[in-house]
């Protein structure tokens, strides 16, 4: 089982200040956070050529709920929340989900 939390960024009002700051600042302060077994981060698209309801997406990876409680009520989660206003002007939407695999690439 792998417990995932996304965070949905919403358009920045200035996407080349959030890359930045993102990339130079909130990655390693994240990164930080006991617990995880994963971390992605990737610019969200469409399919259709449409603006997509979000600018951003990043995943953070924990083995198992009580991983992820601990890890949700560090110090080191704590920071890395109160980093967010400091970039995501268009807003972070946070949800959390059990991912089962279906396809194991055999």
């Amino acid at each position: 089982m792998t417990i995932r939390v996304a965070v949905c960024y919403g358009r920045p009002e200035d996407p080349a200040a959030f890359d930045d700051y993102y990339e130079r600042v909130h990655i390693p302060l994240a990164s930080k956070v006991p617990g995880l077994t994963g971390y992605t981060y990737s610019k969200a698209g469409s399919l259709d050529g449409s603006e997509p309801p979000y600018y951003s997406v990043a995943s953070l990876y924990f083995p198992d709920a009580e991983t992820l409680q601990a890890g949700l009520t560090s110090p080191e989660m704590g920071a890395a929340a109160a980093d967010v206003p400091n970039f995501a002007t268009g807003g972070a939407t946070l949800f959390t989900h059990e991912e089962v695999s279906v396809l194991d690439g055999s």
